[in-house]
């Protein structure tokens, strides 16, 4: 009897609904969860090795141009020179009237050569006059000259223009003022005519071969690098005071 008991009773058990605890089916669920997110998160993880490293170029900047077999500028120079701002603030703190700070005094030389007095005695701005350039022209120029980049040119390299240029002008103007007070007076013609000679000297001085002394280079290139801009800075005046006389 006590066997067959046993038997319904199992059977029973089997025949019958379970009830399941809802909190019981989650559990598993919310751990499956909770692996899967901390497993992709480790998956793109820096050091999962999974994903690509990205490297990013470095855009500091070397004197030695990144060779190797240069010179390495950090180790061999001192951090107070390093850099030519360092070392133009370093070269003011050592000697303030310095060749390399130092500027051309324009005004002062100006007035010592007495250039004022020189180009009103020549009368040069009355045949500038002459020539048609009077205020109001100049006046017109100033966009056109704003539009070719001349006036841009000009403020961005004023160091450049003050210790480079400047002197050669200032200094030679007592000189040139009479030359080029006698070619306005002529007109175009007399700066074409220079711009004619001193391209024609160049090109006499390259094809004759002569030689500079000491140094043995071909004359006509070492004196090409004055002769020619000027040659073309007089063609040009001599085209701009011909289309201002038209």
């Amino acid at each position: 009897s006590s066997f067959f008991s046993r038997s319904s009773t199992l059977r029973n058990s089997l025949t019958e609904p379970h009830h399941t605890n809802p909190s019981s089916t989650m559990a598993p669920l919310s751990s499956l969860l909770t692996v899967a997110l901390a497993s992709s998160v480790t998956a793109f993880s820096p050091n999962s090795g999974l994903t690509t490293p990205t490297t990013r170029q470095s855009t500091e900047l070397y004197e030695n141009f990144g060779f190797d077999f240069a010179e390495d500028q950090v180790e061999n120079t001192p951090q107070i020179i390093l850099g030519e701002a360092n070392y133009k603030k370093w070269l003011n703190g050592v000697d303030p009237n310095n060749m390399l700070n130092r500027q051309y005094p324009v005004l002062t030389r100006v007035r010592e050569l007495g250039l004022l007095e020189q180009t009103a005695e020549l009368g040069v701005l009355s045949k500038l006059e002459k020539q048609g350039l009077t205020l109001e022209k100049a006046e017109q120029l100033l966009p056109l000259l704003e539009e070719l980049g001349v006036l841009s040119l000009v403020a961005n390299n004023q160091q450049l223009l003050i210790n480079g240029l400047a002197p050669a002008a200032i200094e030679g103007a007592p000189i040139l003022l009479p030359l080029v007070a006698g070619a306005l007076d002529i007109g175009p013609p007399a700066f074409f005519l220079g711009a004619a000679g001193f391209a024609g000297l160049d090109a006499f001085l390259y094809t004759s071969g002569v030689e500079v002394p000491f140094i043995g280079l071909n004359a006509g290139l070492v004196l090409g690098l004055v002769l020619i801009p000027l040659s073309a800075v007089l063609a040009v005046v001599g085209g701009a005071l011909g289309n201002l006389k038209n």
